[in-house]
């Protein structure tokens, strides 16, 4: 089935999913605003607690499943044995079940890459990696912060097929400013070269708190806006064409390789949470945990939930949530009352006489993906006393 298919979305809706957050890094990259464990400060002495903290945590879930679909993310999940992490997955496994040819996915970062790694993680259950390339400029991954070279990024690709990865997915991020056109472009020929299943695409944000928000109050340039949307309009002309299609503002994939996680959470589907600043949506309630990870450990092993706060939405809420997040998927969101308000209203109709959105299969589609977030800001302001 194709990624972009309104079936395939419809159906992920109904989805299980559940995230693991593995919050360790080699070291804090200057973009980045994760709730992590920066290890060139902190040390890696809290690993091990760290995981009996997760799975004692997942013992005190009981309100979803079976699953279909596991993430982590982080941080870095590789900075963690395969062990742990299929301790993890096969816990997920006892507490929740998992559907038959359930997703299994990981970020990895190329430096942290070995055989043995790769072996294990297929050996613990995972089926889909995403590899953090970001560039294949190697100018560009040091100004990003970045700790491999732009031939690790083959060579980690190369392995994760050799033992058996069903998915095998590249993110980058563009639109750095000491990225050229010419760079953009040799970085897409690469990672279009090595035959990825999927490619998630981001462009680089300025958030604040970041050495990069730093830097550029201080006087070093600011991504370029147009800029970026250059980059990301010659990305997805390029993977159309080798059959690598867009089903999400940031994500891409050949048919039978979109990410299950991915299309579950954007469908406003329900998913378990785990893990440091970890966020949940079980029913119409949001979770989330602390980002500290004394405050984490120190709940977790006190036989608490590690909740920094909930949210109990109102079927309204709950609704504009789904438009929000249909929105970002290529064959758009489902028209319901809320969405059929702001196609209605002053600025719904302005953005469909500028061509940025329109209707199309009876779903609200926008169809410059790049001004998606300009599309939702207008949609969030939609009410219950509207409709």
């Amino acid at each position: 089935m194709r990624p972009d298919s309104a079936d395939l979305a419809d159906a992920a809706t109904l989805w299980k999913s559940a995230y693991v957050h593995i919050p360790f890094c080699l070291r804090r990259c200057p973009y980045c605003d994760f709730a992590i464990v920066d290890e060139s400060v902190e040390g890696r002495s809290s690993v091990e607690r760290y995981v009996d903290a997760v799975l004692a945590e997942i013992e005190m879930e009981s309100g979803i499943g079976p699953l279909d679909a596991i993430n982590f993310g982080g941080g870095t999940p590789t900075r963690l044995a395969p062990e742990q992490l299929a301790s993890i997955v096969e816990s997920l496994e006892t507490r929740f079940s998992t559907r038959g040819g359930a997703e299994i996915s990981l970020e990895a970062n190329p430096e942290d890459w070995t055989e043995s790694l790769a072996a294990g993680l297929v050996e613990g259950g995972f089926t889909r990696v995403s590899i953090g390339a970001q560039s294949f400029d190697d100018h560009v991954l040091s100004s990003l912060g970045r700790n491999h070279t732009a031939d690790t990024i083959a060579s980690t690709v190369a392995s994760a097929r050799a033992v058996g990865f069903r998915s095998v997915s590249i993110d980058l991020i563009f639109g750095h400013p000491g990225e050229s056109d010419e760079s953009w472009q040799t970085s897409v020929e690469r990672a279009l070269s090595l035959d990825p299943d999927h490619v998630s695409t981001y462009s680089l944000t300025v958030e604040p708190g970041t050495q990069l928000s730093r830097e550029v109050r201080a006087g070093a340039p600011a991504p370029d806006d147009d800029v970026q949307a250059d980059r990301y309009e010659y990305f997805v002309e390029k993977a159309q064409a080798v059959g690598i299609i867009r089903y999400e503002v940031s994500n891409h994939a050949r048919d039978g390789h979109a990410c299950r996680y991915n299309l579950s959470t954007w469908g406003n589907g329900e998913y378990v949470a785990f893990g440091l600043g970890a966020h949940d949506h079980i029913g119409r309630v949001r979770s989330r945990n602390h980002r500290r990870i004394d405050r984490y450990l120190e709940a977790v092993e006190a036989g608490e939930r590690p909740r920094l706060g909930s949210e109990t939405l109102g079927a309204a809420a709950s609704e504009r949530d789904a438009l929000m997040l249909g929105l970002r998927l290529a064959c758009g969101a489902v028209l319901t009352d809320t969405a059929t308000h702001f196609v209605e209203s002053r600025e719904g109709k302005r953005l469909i006489d500028a061509g940025v959105m329109g209707l199309s299969g009876g779903r609200l589609v926008v169809y410059k993906p790049m001004l998606t977030d300009a599309v939702v800001r207008e949609a969030s302001s939609v009410s219950a006393a509207d409709c």
